[in-house]
């Protein structure tokens, strides 16, 4: 069945509305991971006429999750971070993406900061979802092109982050 992205919206704001912690959002993990496969969803959102690197295209009146398209058209990483006080759902709709999952060390305090150790590395494909609750510190590199949907308990550019380097 095709998703539309009324649909997956609303799917997603029932489960965040019946369970708003893990559970509902690996319920909303799992949905994404049909929903990249779905070649009409895709196009309509990451097409190949999309160059935006950031759209937030669904954000909830009530809850105030938002579901976002990113479109890189070259290599790029992000260092390790996190997304504070709130939770992010990767999802792979075009490309592979490398990502890494860190363990924290030592928390920062007194103005230094949060150190982080590679914990593992995996590849994500297309149809390939992740969730990360809340401070769970991960990095992604792309090699070339990609196309993703994230979706994120609140906006988080809103949010203060939490400062991270890798350990020594």
């Amino acid at each position: 069945m095709p998703h539309t992205l009324e649909s997956f919206a609303a799917a997603c704001r029932q489960f965040l509305s019946e369970d708003p912690g893990p559970s509902g959002r690996e319920n909303v993990r799992k949905l994404l991971s049909e929903v990249l496969l779905d070649k009409a969803f895709v196009a309509a959102h990451l097409g190949p006429d999309n160059t935006t690197e950031k759209t937030v295209i669904y954000e909830d009146p009530k809850l105030g999750f938002q579901i976002l398209a990113h479109v890189n058209l070259g290599a790029k990483a992000s260092p390790p971070h996190d997304h504070g006080t709130t939770w992010a759902i990767y999802g792979q709709a075009v490309g592979e993406t490398e990502m890494s999952e860190w363990d924290v060390v030592a928390k920062g305090a007194n103005g230094k900061p949060t150190e982080v150790k590679l914990e593992k590395t995996y590849v994500m494909k297309p149809g390939d979802a992740y969730l990360y609750n809340e401070y769970k510190v991960h990095s992604p590199k792309r090699e070339g092109p990609t196309r993703l949907i994230r979706i994120t308990g609140r906006d988080v550019d809103k949010l203060r982050r939490t400062d991270i380097a890798v350990a020594a």
